[in-house]
């Protein structure tokens, strides 16, 4: 026998890497997805809000954007959730509200400064 030919008994390397899709997909695969570019937008919306002053408005919607995400996070199950699904979902959940509820009671709560 020689030693330099492989054993014939293991199976061929595979790659780990998916199948290139013909013409790409431009969209999200799951309905989760869409919801979650709908969260990003309402952030991104609320950093500019905040960029151009009204900082407690801004901050509101950030936070309102999370609560959002955690309803759409209870609702939907795991296969559709897509990109909300980090955790299990009562976690998942419990964050995102948590953070947004947390958010909105600190804008609301903080008191004017004198300038």
């Amino acid at each position: 026998m020689n030693d330099l030919q492989p054993p014939q008994n293991e199976p061929e390397p595979v790659s780990a890497e998916p199948e290139p899709v013909e013409g790409g997909r431009r969209y999200p695969s799951t309905i989760g997805g869409a919801f979650y570019l709908v969260v990003l937008a309402v952030v991104a919306v609320s950093i500019g809000i905040v960029a151009s002053g009204n900082w407690r408005l801004g901050v509101r919607w950030f936070g309102g954007a999370l609560v959002f995400a955690a309803l759409v996070r209870a609702l939907l199950p795991a296969k559709d959730a897509g990109m909300l699904a980090v955790r299990r979902r009562w976690w998942d959940c419990l964050l995102l509200a948590g953070s947004g509820a947390a958010l909105i009671f600190l804008a609301i709560s903080i008191p004017d400064q004198p300038v």
